[in-house]
């Protein structure tokens, strides 16, 4: 067989070679740290035997991929931890997740895992990987498979089978412990040399709260001592950085049960750093020629049949409200009600591109136990704008959607990566035609190559009714958020019979690009929030200057200067309590305000400021000028020291 490499060089290998055989074949140093190989573009363990030609990958913990093989295989170690410490536990999933891993299980007796459990069970998971048991693959039929579970008494694997008669069964075996498992895994437990479990938490089966409650542990793993302790040290960064304590700090925002979880309230200073944030983008929509509207929360329940929202997010949404004889619904998104707006009239192609935006509020139903501060909310507001355009536009207008998200991460100075989404022609979630689908994919990657961007294709992760350009950001800590998105759609027009007249007199279906820079307001600020720290740059800060005078007797010059900053739309405080400064000092440097004013009696016979500034210290007696003149510098958007 003919195996093809990533680097496009070719080799002959002898049929039913592993993949495991031309790592070693490669290097001993690839053997060494190979996790797993594509073989494809299907996952494959290394010891699978491959007996056609191939394009092939192999993966190591640098890799995403390999990543995630390597905590899908750990997740399976702290299962056997746990059967071993607790026998009879019955076990539901267990998968890899961004950082790390967990598995939900049922442990009988009523037992509930502590902190010390966890610790015990780290221990064992170190004690079995020493053992360097091998993962191995057995393929199954699936009565034999649903006859195994059955005798085993684990009726969350029962179930799972359930979904799986027409798939290919397979278990996955190592040491004492069996699974029902896709894979892939790793070649033996001797790669996972570091671990930590970090917390329990209660896990609704298959995530119905009307179904038992599960115990899911948490935990991470790496191959290297070192990698583990940079990776706590990083949590340790997280925990000061965490957006929900910065806020109750900064009185930001508030959460309450009085008013419901996952329905935030902005705080005035939160306010502030939110109308900031849309001030800023306003300001950029309008040199591009967008116009804004406004949108009522709900609507009725036929406009969300007709967009395919209802249908295909059902289970994602509250339930319809009954009015008299009609039925509506919290607005889930807002692109149905701009598909009203532009059907209001006739269109004539010389009214195209018309650009609608809107900072829209829409609603979504999230269980409680994934509710997390601004980050997964039930209420949240999208900077949702609809390009209705000609397919001679598409191109520009893809190219300047694109170009304003961008100009977005840029300004804040944010690690971000390019996805292009698109559909998975073997999954029956997506709506329109698929020769429509393959001109939009082909028009969305022809626009990313003329930009140039750095991208990679995910199928799968398109939105139902189009493909789509998503910006994937790393936070402070490491952690990656899908934030931007602009999506081609050729399905909405054809839904809400969208039309214009062309310069041939004749009806045409325009063409929609969704598009949001900030994505959701509420998960953006929470990623900035901890991006810097709660230590806004000075044009984005929601107080960006507090005035100190020393003693009563600097009062009146106090005031009057704070006045003079409030007239300059400066947003400025002062404190006038009778507490000695460095007292003052500490208080102001706690709330992160980026320049402290110091007002002595030097200073007021001499009319000038003591200048400090947030975390660097004192700049000296300044002049109102020179203050107003350094002020002005710092408040420009981008400016972000």
């Amino acid at each position: 067989m003919i195996i093809t490499f990533p680097d496009g060089s070719k080799k002959e290998y002898p049929d039913g070679t592993t993949g495991m055989e031309i790592a070693k074949s490669i290097s001993d140093g690839l053997a060494k740290n190979a996790l797993g190989i594509f073989v494809n573009g299907k996952k494959y363990d290394l010891s699978r035997k491959i007996n056609e030609d191939a394009e092939i990958r192999i993966v190591t913990f640098d890799d995403e991929e390999g990543k995630e093989i390597f905590w899908h295989s750990s997740a399976h170690l702290m299962a056997e931890a746990i059967q071993e410490l607790y026998p009879g536990t019955k076990f539901g999933v267990g998968p890899a997740i961004e950082n790390g891993f967990y598995y939900d299980v049922d442990i009988p007796n009523g037992v509930t895992l502590s902190n010390e459990d966890l610790q015990k069970i780290e221990n064992k998971m170190y004690e079995l990987a020493q053992r360097n048991a091998e993962y191995e693959r057995v393929e199954i039929s699936w009565d034999e498979a649903v006859k195994f579970w059955e005798e085993a008494g684990d009726e969350y694997k029962v179930e799972l089978l359930q979904d799986l008669k027409e798939d290919e069964i397979t278990f996955y075996k190592q040491g004492n412990f069996i699974d029902l498992c896709r894979g892939t895994h790793i070649p033996t437990t001797k790669h996972i040399k570091a671990i930590k479990l970090l917390n329990v938490a209660g896990a609704y089966w298959r995530g119905d709260a009307n179904r038992k409650m599960m115990t899911r542990v948490y935990g991470i793993s790496f191959p290297k001592k070192k990698m583990l302790d940079e990776f706590l040290l990083m949590l340790e960064e997280a925990k000061k950085r965490d957006h929900r304590k910065l806020g109750r700090e900064l009185e930001l925002f508030l959460i309450t049960p009085a008013v419901g979880g996952g329905l935030p309230l902005w705080l005035p200073k939160g306010t502030i750093l939110r109308r900031t944030l849309e001030n800023f983008l306003k300001k950029e929509l309008f040199k591009r020629g967008y116009q804004e509207v406004i949108t009522p929360h709900i609507g009725n329940l036929n406009l969300y049949i007709t967009s395919g929202h209802y249908p295909y997010y059902a289970d994602s949404q509250f339930a319809p409200i009954k009015v008299e004889d009609e039925e509506y619904l919290l607005k889930p998104m807002n692109c149905p009600h701009h598909h009203q707006i532009y059907a209001s009239k006739p269109r004539s192609y010389k009214e195209l591109p018309l650009r609608l935006a809107e900072f829209g509020t829409v609603y979504r139903y999230e269980q409680s136990g994934e509710l997390t501060g601004l980050t997964r909310v039930r209420g949240f507001t999208q900077d949702d704008a609809h390009i209705y355009c000609t397919h001679e536009q598409l191109k520009d207008e893809l190219i300047n959607a694109i170009d304003l998200t961008q100009l977005v991460f840029k300004t804040f100075n944010m690690d971000v990566t390019t996805r292009l989404s698109f559909r998975d022609e073997n999954l029956d979630k997506y709506a329109g035609d698929p020769e429509i689908w393959e001109k939009a994919q082909n028009e969305i990657k022809e626009v990313a190559d003329i930009m140039g961007l750095d991208y990679k294709i995910a199928k799968g992760e398109a939105s139902f009714y189009g493909p789509k350009v998503d910006f994937i950001v790393r936070d402070a800590i490491g952690r990656k958020w899908q934030l931007g998105t602009v999506q081609v759609d050729y399905v909405m027009p054809e839904r809400f019979q969208l039309e214009y007249t062309g310069s041939d007199n004749a009806k045409h279906r325009p063409i929609i690009i969704h598009r949001a820079p900030f994505g959701s307001m509420e998960r953006f600020i929470s990623i900035l929030i901890e991006h810097f720290a709660g230590n806004f740059p000075f044009w984005l800060a929601p107080v960006q200057l507090i005035v100190l005078p020393i003693s009563e007797n600097q009062h009146s010059f106090a005031l009057d200067l704070k006045n003079k900053l409030d007239k300059l739309e400066f947003r400025t405080e002062i404190d006038l309590r009778s507490e000695k400064i460095n007292k003052k000092i500490a208080e102001a440097e706690h709330k992160k305000i980026p320049y402290l004013l110091i007002i002595g009696q030097r200073e007021v016979e001499n009319s000038t400021i003591s200048l400090r500034q947030h975390r660097i210290g004192d700049l000296g007696s300044k002049t109102f000028e020179e203050l107003i003149n350094l002020f002005n510098e710092k408040n420009k958007p981008g400016i972000n020291k």
